[in-house]
């Protein structure tokens, strides 16, 4: 029989043994646990991979229906390079990828430009050349188009601007919204960067020397809006359709919305902000948003009596589009669509509220404003509200402070919920009923839009 002592030594000794044990089994445990991360990591890397792969060259264009055209599905694209998938992914992660031959892995070489630079004669044009996507506006394009027009404008041998769009449906429908929104959901900077490169090249138009002409001659809408607006000459054909509908989406009226939309006549800009309402043809002039109305089968003619013009001055350029506009008696004895509602349009939109307003259009209630009422039901109640500030501050703004002003509201749109609840209702899954959050207007109180308009510090847009 052993001694006592001895009988303890041994218990003890049996003691951690077991314990070490158990500890060696938990460590093998949690060896194997990671091992299954890091291969289950590596699986779904791979699946992502061979998806890109898979999608590379796919373009859907299809749009939703009763979808504005701004919001259609366009192909998100690397930068630089067109054809890339519709995968998010893809342009978030090349976003950073530097300029140059090898960026474009994924194109043909037989693939178009996305915008065509050209110099002809003494005239430089541009031409959005996406006419699959009605020429949707992406980041490569924009920072393809500001250089170029900056040089131009210093340039003694260019005289003036033109700017249109392929095909014979679009100008420019908007821009590559999805891309943005996708981009933001992880952090990317292509949510700071298509913005801030978009609101710079909108200024640089608006304070262009030399003449600017924009034949938009179809959809314009949204980014194609900002490429036109602010510039000296905007010619306007049956074929246009205009409108800014980005409180459908949990957006606002951007582009420098906030400096021309308050300067159109009466309250019909905060009309056309809030609602979304389309205006087609002449009626763009009308409006006040083209300058002139030219029929669209004599936009070549036009465009090459502009590029023939010898060193023009902006008033040789007026002559030009005042002659075609006076060949132009398409419509002309037809009445601007909303003349019978422009006064109702500033009775009813003159309450100083959102609220107000959907109060006078009740109480009013004509079937004009009762489509109205209807129409402001279906849009984000923070985009209403932020909208309706935007352009009650824009009206005493110069284009420039209206545009830091913007890109302030983009960035806390990228940073809420209904920006990208309005794309994913419209864009992904297309069931047209965004779910707002908050979802009326009573709960979306003054101090949370002020705080949209806060100052970004470092990061505000500097003109």
């Amino acid at each position: 029989m052993l001694p006592i002592p001895a009988v303890e030594r041994l218990a003890h000794l049996y003691f951690f043994t077991r314990m070490f044990s158990v500890f060696l089994l938990i460590w093998a445990f949690e060896s194997v646990i990671n091992m299954c991360v890091i291969f289950s990591r590596q699986q779904v890397a791979v699946w992502h991979k061979h998806t890109a792969e898979r999608r590379s060259g796919v373009t859907d264009t299809h749009q939703s229906a009763g979808a504005h055209p701004r919001f259609q599905e366009v192909n998100v694209e690397t930068r630089g390079c067109r054809g890339s998938a519709i995968d998010p992914a893809a342009q978030v992660k090349n976003h950073h990828a530097p300029d140059g031959p090898d960026v474009c892995v994924q194109m043909s070489s037989h693939a178009e430009p996305e915008v065509l630079l050209e110099k002809v004669g003494r005239a430089g044009v541009i031409t959005m050349n996406r006419p699959k996507v009605l020429n949707a506006l992406n980041l490569t394009m924009i920072q393809q188009i500001y250089p170029q027009l900056k040089k131009w404008e210093s340039d003694n041998e260019t005289d003036i601007v033109i700017i249109k769009g392929a095909g014979d449906k679009a100008f420019c429908a908007g821009g590559d919204i999805r891309a943005v929104t996708e981009a933001g959901k992880v952090g990317d900077s292509l949510a700071q960067d298509f913005f801030h490169e978009e609101y710079i090249l909108n200024n640089a138009i608006g304070s262009y020397r030399k003449p600017y002409i924009a034949l938009i001659d179809g959809i314009t809408m949204g980014g194609g809006v900002g490429l036109s607006v602010h510039g000296r000459f905007r010619v306007a054909t049956e074929k246009t359709l205009f409108a800014m509908p980005e409180t459908a989406i949990g957006l606002f009226p951007d582009v420098g919305g906030g400096y021309f939309l308050p300067r159109l006549q009466g309250k019909l800009g905060l009309f056309l902000a809030l609602t979304g309402f389309r205006l087609k043809g002449r009626d763009v002039q009308r409006a006040g948003v083209a300058t002139h109305f030219v029929e669209s089968k004599k936009i070549p003619d036009l465009q090459k009596e502009l590029v023939d013009l010898k060193s023009p001055s902006a008033e040789d350029v007026s002559r030009v589009l005042d002659s075609y506009q006076s060949q132009s008696s398409l419509d002309a004895e037809k009445p601007f669509i909303l003349k019978k509602h422009l006064s109702d349009i500033d009775r009813l939109f003159s309450a100083s509220s959102v609220e107000g307003i959907v109060k006078n259009l009740k109480t009013d209630g004509s079937e004009f404003a009762k489509k109205q009422t209807e129409t402001l039901s279906k849009m984000s109640p923070t985009s209403l509200k932020i909208t309706l500030k935007q352009l009650q501050a824009g009206a005493s703004l110069s284009l420039q402070d209206v545009l830091v002003m913007e890109y302030r509201l983009s960035q806390a749109c990228m940073r809420g919920y209904d920006f990208y609840e309005g794309v994913r209702a419209v864009l992904v899954d297309k069931d047209q009923n965004p779910k707002w959050n908050p979802s009326t207007l009573e709960e979306v109180s003054d101090q949370m839009v002020e705080h949209c308009f806060s100052s970004l510090g470092e990061k505000d847009l500097t003109l």
